[in-house]
């Protein structure tokens, strides 16, 4: 299938003394964003565990920041700046798998520690990916298409002929913006929670959290993966947490949990038993899930290795010169090794644990710039490529004898490198990609895709350390749900203590291992299963919207604009309320502002249910009310 190519030329926006100007408003918009997308994919991620690619949304928003500032709107300015804002978003969506776990197991991470691993893997990534750029972009062309670029590539330009793109995104930002404001993460004047709990004879637990971010999060994913997610919730509410409520109730009087002495079995709640015992069934789910994904990635592995060492050297599709990669890998393996040394203040582990960390980030990396061009960033299993990763290095460390507290936050550091260089790799490979579709520069998006990574790293790092305290809390009221980074948690502390409940474990892989004979996504569930219901269940609203909007559409070409309008709204709403929600809580630890507590109607489940179709109006009417031009109404 050819691909549609921008009539620009490349002398359009390379050289001459305007486009420096230029060139630093584009730097400097793309800094911007990377730092803006770092920071909201942080917050989100810990949020919902689920992360939105920013390379339609940077695009967009570039284009709009682009025209206002600059007068040469040239097409290869807004790509850059889409990959400055993938570059931002790549590394959070990797960095919120590990880094918070080393607070989650009762450690302390410095912000130097966390930017020289991330930095490393970042570098690494970027400079392994590189070594197969001509294989991935220009020998496999035709065969591995890259969706989400060539999404990308005609949104840039659409761009060039304007569109309703940024207004719907204000819309969302707005909405979700408010709403923030007014409930938890902001002043808390009003309940956002739904709340519905059963009775002592069968003890369940169903509530929604009234947040336009996850409602966002719910309308872009689609149907498929909202239900198939919730449906993972409602096993672990309605099916598995009153079984094992049932029997607790006959427990004796002084059994107690397993890994607390001060909670008796037969007075346990519905949350304390989804708490203690739910969620490392959860946790097994989600380990067999990421096994299985990486053992089913092992052809993808050979055959990408061995097309690796087939590849033909020499220059890419634009007759430019590969320059660049070299260094950025060996400054990214001489980081690796410095940081393992800092972090683990023995050279034998550094040197041991680096090599392997190496070794298995150039496997995987190679593995997510190929899966890129099937199926995009956003389905990329980097969480399946991590568990891999993380069960190998965890075990060199038994066998090693590292199993301290202080050796699992150096495994967890590795495993930082690792996943930020996976990661990495799958949104560097995709904006290469859109790069080579409009005839842009390679080097030039790798030395800005540099950058933004940097960038991310420092703002990610920073941003969690800042939330750490939240991060910290764990239970029904936890701020955050980190299901990734509980299960890294999790296993590692588990496995090195010998102290993981392994009955539970099991029970969750023999489950997962259920839903792989029929052929179902394990992960999606096991994700499902581990999140609160409260989260599952207004992303699945999200996509319920979405169905609406599919379902009243009644030609193809309002359908298609109505679903990117709300494709637009709906990441409005994820920016506004990850946004709004991080300022939120700074001002909160700050001592800025001070949440109230709601009080009468304000605090009940009324106002959140008023709350929750205020926001579905409010998202849904705007894209409704879409019209494609020379489309009557009637048609509509």
């Amino acid at each position: 299938m050819k691909r549609k190519m921008t009539k620009s030329t490349s002398s359009e926006s390379h050289g001459g003394k305007e486009n420096k100007g230029s060139n630093l408003v584009v730097m400097i918009i793309g800094i911007l964003l990377a730092t803006v997308f770092a920071a909201s994919t942080a917050y989100s991620g810990m949020k919902s565990g689920l992360t939105v690619a920013a390379g339609i949304p940077g695009a967009i928003i570039g284009s709009i920041i682009l025209g206002m500032f600059s007068r040469s709107k040239n097409i290869f300015g807004k790509n850059i700046i889409q990959g400055m804002s993938s570059g931002g978003e790549s590394i959070a969506s990797g960095v919120i798998y590990v880094l918070p776990a080393i607070i989650l197991i009762g450690s302390d991470v410095t912000f130097f520690e966390g930017i020289v691993v991330g930095i490393a893997g970042a570098l690494f990534g970027i400079g392994a990916l590189s070594l197969v750029y001509n294989y991935l972009i220009i020998e496999e062309d035709q065969k591995l298409m890259y969706p989400e670029a060539l999404a990308i590539s005609e949104t840039i330009q659409a761009s060039e002929e304007g569109g309703d793109a940024g207004k719907f995104m204000c819309i969302g930002f707005v909405v979700s913006g408010i709403i923030n404001v007014l409930t938890g993460s902001f002043l808390n004047l009003i309940n956002n929670t739904v709340n519905f709990l059963g009775s002592k004879f069968y003890k369940w637990k169903f509530s929604t959290e009234v947040n336009p971010l996850l409602l966002g999060i719910g309308f872009i994913v689609g149907m498929e993966v909202a239900l198939t997610m919730f449906a993972g919730s409602v096993l672990a509410n309605f099916g598995i947490a009153p079984l094992i409520g049932y029997f607790t109730d006959f427990a004796e009087s002084t059994a107690h949990s397993w890994n607390d002495s001060s909670v008796l079995l037969n007075s346990m709640d519905v949350n304390l038993i989804s708490g203690n015992y739910v969620k490392y069934i959860g946790a097994g789910m989600m380990l067999c899930g990421g096994l299985i994904g990486a053992i089913k990635l092992i052809p993808t592995i050979i055959v990408s290795l061995k097309e690796t060492f087939k590849a033909k050297s020499g220059h890419d599709g634009n007759s430019e010169k590969s320059s660049g990669h070299v260094l950025i890998l060996l400054v990214g393996v001489a980081l690796a090794f410095v940081a393992g040394f800092i972090i683990s203040k023995s050279i034998t582990m550094a040197l041991i644990a680096a090599i392997v960390s190496l070794i298995l980030a150039l496997l995987f990396v190679i593995v997510a710039g190929r899966l890129t061009g099937t199926i995009g960033t956003s389905n990329l299993p980097v969480s399946g490529m991590t568990i891999a990763s993380l069960v190998i290095l965890t075990l060199v460390f038994v066998v090693m004898g590292w199993t301290g507290k202080s050796d699992n936050k150096s495994l967890l550091l590795f495993a930082l490198f690792m996943v930020v260089a996976i990661s990495v790799a799958g949104g560097y490979s995709q904006s290469q990609k859109v790069t080579y579709m409009i005839k842009g520069r390679k080097n030039e998006m790798q030395n800005y895709f540099v950058i933004s990574s940097i960038v991310g790293v420092v703002v990610v790092t920073g941003t969690i350390l800042i939330l750490k305290d939240q991060i910290a809390v764990t239970g029904v009221d936890a701020p955050f749900a980190l299901p990734q980074a509980n299960l890294m948690s999790t296993l590692t502390s588990g496995i090195m203590s010998g102290n993981l409940p392994w009955p539970m474990i099991i029970v969750g892989v023999v489950i997962a291992l259920f839903l792989y004979l029929l052929n179902m996504p394990i992960m999606t569930i096991a994700i499902g299963f581990y999140l609160p219901i409260s989260t599952t269940s207004i992303i699945l609203v999200g996509a319920l919207i979405r169905l609406f909007v599919e379902k009243m559409s009644k030609t193809d070409k309002v359908r298609e604009l109505r679903i990117s309008n709300g494709i637009s709204l709906s990441s409005g709403l994820v920016a506004g309320g990850s946004i709004i929600g991080l300022v939120g809580i700074i001002l909160q630890l700050t001592g800025v502002i001070t949440p109230k507590v709601p009080i009468g109607f304000a605090s009940g489940n009324m106002m959140a249910i008023i709350l929750l179709i205020i926001l579905v109006v409010a998202t849904t009417v705007p894209i409704m009310l879409s019209k494609v031009k020379g489309i009557d109404k009637k048609n509509t």
